[in-house]
């Protein structure tokens, strides 16, 4: 995290006695990251949260199914119809992935019934529809519509989402998610050119410390294995904690984007780094204002990355047939651009109303068996004048 938060009661110094109302020492935890040499925080338990009572002995694999057949082309997912399925976590359906990142979809339909931490991967979880609270043991998110929901590794949450409907886009970072760089300072601060500012960003301000006994299960995710955790007591015993790790949450409306005289590139909507791909946010803005300006994306060939669009709201000007959570993939290797007739009809177009989450990868992305599921078949036929089906049956 970009700043130092605190929640709950904490002992003057670190490392040093702080004890319970009965005498006993709570339990101090340290979440560091590479090693000892990047941000931590230090929080402190009513239990040892080293103390395990059982770990079941069956392990769950979660595996992501390559569509081995998929083609170099470009793609589109229609994911608006997906069904309804398990919880936030049990739900989720791989799309995409690669060595760096798994990019899933979730609609959830029932609450999660346990806790659960993926050892592994940050995660950004995209609220597209629903509202709730995220529970953890670092303390209280309410999240809504638009909400980025940023987990770090390591952290024991679950999502308790408060609507029937809940819609959910999930990325799980094998390297830390933070800012971009090049909007923070020396300091970490982030600075007046960037989109965003701290201002923005949500960290907890409710600790919810449970002092309970019982049988209590935490999930914890390790690549494809999963593992059961019993402990005696409540994972949430958490009394009070310090530092630069924590979940936290930005608001894709509190984007505010950077504009131009001519069409300005991508990496201008960027929100988030992660090694190996970035996540961007396409929001609602003034279009160019050069008297000549083309005020739409134009073409252009991703030589080191593949492009991900997920549609979010609104109406997407360069794209023909893009649906609501309909997810587009351009990938290395073919030019992409505005569909035929979207140029001309934009010209005199000075602003968009389209929001979008857009990832770059920056190795080759492979597609699930899922995805194969959700294909528009004809979609790479798109720029062309001529109707996709009236070109497969002239190619037969």
């Amino acid at each position: 995290m970009p700043y130092y938060h605190k929640l709950g009661k904490i002992p003057s110094k670190r490392h040093i006695q702080f004890r319970q109302p009965d005498g006993s020492l709570y339990k101090e935890e340290l979440f560091s990251t590479i090693g000892f040499d990047s941000i931590y925080t230090n929080a402190y338990h009513i239990n040892s949260p080293a103390k395990i009572k059982d770990i079941s002995p069956d392990v769950e694999i979660v595996t992501v199914e390559e569509w081995k057949e998929a083609a170099l082309r470009p793609y589109h997912f229609r994911t608006k119809p997906a069904k309804k399925d398990g919880d936030a976590f049990s739900g989720r359906k791989p799309v995409m992935f690669n060595n760096d990142v798994v990019m899933s979809i979730c609609r959830p339909d029932k609450q999660m019934g346990y806790y659960y931490k993926n050892a592994l991967c940050d995660e950004v979880i995209f609220v597209h529809e629903g509202k709730g609270k995220l529970e953890s043991q670092l303390g209280v998110l309410p999240f809504t519509e638009g909400d980025y929901i940023v987990i770090p590794r390591g952290v024991i949450y679950r999502l308790v989402h408060e609507t029937e409907e809940a819609r959910y886009l999930i990325f799980e970072s094998v390297g830390p998610v933070t800012t971009p760089t090049r909007y923070r300072n020396e300091f970490g601060q982030l600075m007046e050119h960037a989109p965003y500012s701290e201002r923005d960003i949500k960290a907890p301000q409710e600790l919810l410390t449970v002092d309970e006994k019982g049988d209590f299960v935490v999930k914890v995710k390790k690549g494809e294995k999963v593992v059961s955790i019993h402990y005696e007591f409540h994972p949430l015993d958490v009394v009070g904690w310090d530092g630069f790790y924590f979940p936290w949450i930005f608001n894709i409306n509190d984007f505010m984007p950077i504009t131009g005289k001519i069409h300005m590139p991508p990496p201008i909507h960027q929100t988030f780094h992660a090694p190996g791909f970035v996540i961007c946010s396409f929001c609602p803005r003034l279009l160019d204002y050069h008297p000549l300006a083309i005020p739409i994306p134009y073409n252009h060939s991703n030589l080191d990355s593949d492009e991900m669009l997920y549609y979010v709201d609104g109406n997407f000007t360069s794209r023909k047939g893009i649906d609501y959570a309909s997810i587009s993939l351009h990938p290395n290797g073919i030019p992409h651009g505005p569909h035929p007739g979207t140029v001309e009809a934009n010209l005199d177009k000075r602003e968009t109303h389209e929001t979008a989450v857009m990832m770059d990868t920056f190795r080759p992305l492979k597609l699930t068996t899922y995805a194969k599921e959700m294909n528009d078949p004809v979609y790479y036929l798109s720029w062309n004048e001529k109707d996709p089906i009236e070109l497969i049956n002239e190619g037969q």
